[in-house]
């Protein structure tokens, strides 16, 4: 999800100077690759992904290079400012496509990426067969030696029996964590955390140390 996200932000980047072109009508900025792979600590553990390169064509001095820096992962960050864990709660909560821009900018300001309602559209597509397919995964070869377990709330006021995201985070015996499960529910309730066990049990984890 992060990873579409830092692409959908320079493809959105690179729309917004489509006007500018070089001498022979070519684009004059356009995306060029992506960086090294690189580790970057979030919510849910490490996450290997790649940043968005974009290019300057134009035969300018260098102080007048239209550079691209990402606002959601600066070009040194080693940790996401917690838009890893906004932007599928936002999905998963339907969030309407005005909503979603308006909460990227009270998260990252006036660096927020100006994502279309077309890009917000794609994007929740993708989120929605990658979720569908995770959801899905087979967890029988998996070993846990410890899981968290608890509930974060979607909204600002935490009322009585308000609905959370329900989440399982599990240790391997060489130390890393892994997001095991999670789902919307109520933190109290123990039928939540009921259905959310059975189908992780369904998919075959095991009580096993």
């Amino acid at each position: 999800m992060l990873a579409q996200v830092l692409i959908a932000e320079a493809d959105a980047f690179v729309a917004m100077w489509k006007d500018v072109k070089l001498a022979d009508g070519r684009d004059r900025i356009v995306r060029h690759g992506h960086g090294p792979h690189r580790a970057i600590q979030t919510g849910v553990g490490p996450v290997e992904v790649r940043r968005a390169k974009v290019r300057d064509r134009g035969d300018v001095e260098a102080e007048e290079k239209i550079r691209f820096s990402s606002a959601i992962l600066p070009k040194w960050a080693r940790r996401t400012k917690s838009l890893d864990a906004l932007l599928p709660v936002l999905y998963l909560r339907g969030v309407s496509t005005g909503d979603f821009q308006e909460a990227l900018a009270a998260l990252l300001g006036k660096d927020a990426p100006n994502l279309s309602p077309a890009v917000i559209s794609r994007l929740t597509a993708e989120w929605q067969a990658d979720y569908d397919a995770w959801q899905k995964r087979d967890l029988s070869a998996r070993r846990y030696v410890y899981v968290w377990a608890d509930g974060v709330y979607l909204q600002a006021r935490m009322e009585d029996n308000a609905e959370c995201m329900l989440v399982l985070i599990g240790a391997t015996p060489e130390g890393k964590k892994e997001l095991v499960g999670f789902q919307t529910g109520v933190r109290e309730s123990a039928q939540s955390w009921r259905e959310l066990l059975i189908d992780i049990k369904q998919r075959g984890a095991r009580d096993r140390a």
